[in-house]
C-alpha cells in the first residue's frame, strides 16, 4: 500500500472493520492485540505492527508482526513514548527527522504510533506501525486507524486498568 492510493487504503480499512470487531472478541487482551497486529500487517503489508504495553516508566514489547523488535522503551525517547507521554497519536514521515527515534529496524522509514487510552483516560499501551517507505502515513491513517482501535480498545486493554 502506498500512501498516494488512500482510496485503496480506505477500502482496506472498510473491509478491516468489518472483520475485526467479529475478530476481537476473545476475554484475553494480548490475544486480541495478536490477532489485531495480525489483521492489520496482513492487510497492508506495512513492515511492523504492532504493541507496546505500559509497565512501570517503561513501554514493554506487546504482540506483533515483523522483524524482531526493541523489547523495552523508556519513556522519554522515541515515537512511541511520545504517543504514552502527549496521549496523542504521533506521525513521523521520516524517522530520521525524529529527535530521540529509536532505530529497531534499520529498514523503517516513517512511523504512527498511537495511544490506547482506558476509560480513566491513562494510556495503557501504544500501537505502532512502521513503513519502510519515507511519508508513508497521513492524516486520514491516523484517523481510520484510530476508529479501528477504539472499536475495539476494551478488549484490548487488561479488564482491570
Amino acid at each position: 500500500m502506498t500512501h498516494s492510493d488512500f482510496s485503496d487504503r480506505a477500502k482496506t480499512y472498510a473491509q478491516l472493520k468489518h472483520s475485526i470487531v467479529g475478530l476481537i472478541c476473545d476475554r484475553d487482551p494480548i490475544a486480541n492485540q495478536a490477532n489485531f497486529a495480525a489483521a492489520i500487517f496482513a492487510a497492508t503489508g506495512w513492515h511492523w505492527v504492532g504493541f507496546y504495553r505500559v509497565e512501570g516508566d517503561e513501554l514493554v514489547l506487546g504482540p506483533f508482526q515483523g522483524p524482531v523488535a526493541c523489547t523495552r522503551l523508556h519513556r522519554d525517547q522515541g515515537v512511541c513514548s511520545a504517543a504514552w507521554r502527549t496521549a496523542k497519536s504521533v506521525l513521523v514521515p521520516d524517522v530520521e527527522t525524529f529527535p530521540g527515534h529509536i532505530a529497531c529496524s534499520a529498514m523503517s522509514r516513517s512511523e504512527i504510533a498511537i495511544p490506547l487510552v482506558d476509560a480513566r483516560g491513562r494510556v495503557q499501551a501504544v500501537f505502532d506501525i512502521d513503513s519502510v517507505e519515507i511519508d508513508d502515513f497521513s492524516a486520514e491513517d491516523a484517523r481510520e486507524l484510530e476508529a479501528l482501535l477504539n472499536e475495539v480498545c476494551d478488549a484490548l486493554l487488561p479488564s482491570h486498568s
